[in-house]
């Protein structure tokens, strides 16, 4: 799953080429993510995912596995945004609120990340909104507090990332398929997810099930377990969008 998907023209953000451009924050369209059947999630969300989201593993292209919210059952289909652009659910994933910013591995130098937006956004603008430099040329609060934010987003997905390699070393993940079907008797088999198994959770030695509960990582698991059963919520909610019935 790509890093970058909603972003149709990633841009460093430059306070000379983007010195008067402003944000509309007042914007509540959050359509770009309709096509996306699923994002990445930090382990430090969990705690507020669990309670809309199925929390599933998915591998990537590149064999990485990522934590992620499942929003859809067919693919190109998220379920949570409505025909208004709204994010119909409490929590909005980190990943979705985010944009149309976003931190990117510097060319010149690797090790370090440029803030990045999405310069075909629709929400910039010159005339109303929030400035993203002040009229010092300096980053403005809206700019601050984005990066920040960032900043948080990327060092929960590197934790995030050194958890599953721990899942992956003490063998806890398994392949899952979930059947599910329609009230119209319609069947669809979600397949590519990954899961925590609970026996060998549970069978695990002691040494390990303690590096797992002083990090906090068994609350993680544990929270991801509970939310298999949103997956029926989401069967519900196709259901309701398509009520003529769908195609697998």
């Amino acid at each position: 799953m790509s890093q970058v998907i909603f972003y149709n023209r990633p841009e460093p953000v430059n306070k000379d080429l983007h010195r008067n451009l402003k944000l509309d924050v007042s914007r509540t369209d959050l359509s770009f993510a309709a096509k996306t059947n699923s994002v990445p999630l930090a382990g430090a969300e969990f705690q507020h995912a669990v309670r809309e989201y199925p929390i599933v593993f998915l591998q990537g292209p590149d064999q990485s596995i990522l934590a992620t919210a499942l929003l859809g059952v067919r693919n190109d289909e998220n379920l949570f945004i409505g025909a208004d652009g709204r994010w119909n659910a409490t929590y909005v994933p980190a990943f979705v609120r985010r944009y149309p910013f976003i931190l990117a591995s510097n060319e010149t130098q690797p090790d370090q990340m440029t803030v990045c937006l999405d310069g075909a956004w629709s929400g910039f603008n010159t005339e109303q909104g929030e400035p993203l430099f002040d009229e010092n040329g300096a980053p403005s609060t809206l700019m601050n507090n984005t990066i920040r934010f960032l900043q948080e987003c990327q060092n929960g997905y590197q934790q995030t990332e050194q958890f599953i390699k721990r899942l992956q070393e003490m063998d806890l993940l398994v392949t899952l398929t979930a059947q599910v079907e329609t009230g119209n008797g319609q069947k669809f088999a979600i397949q590519g997810l990954m899961a925590v198994d609970e026996k060998k959770l549970l069978a695990l030695d002691e040494a390990n099930t303690l590096k797992l509960f002083r990090s906090g990582e068994l609350g993680w698991i544990y929270a991801h377990l509970l939310s298999l059963g949103n997956i029926n919520r989401l069967v519900q909610l196709l259901a309701a969008r398509h009520p003529a019935g769908v195609r697998p």
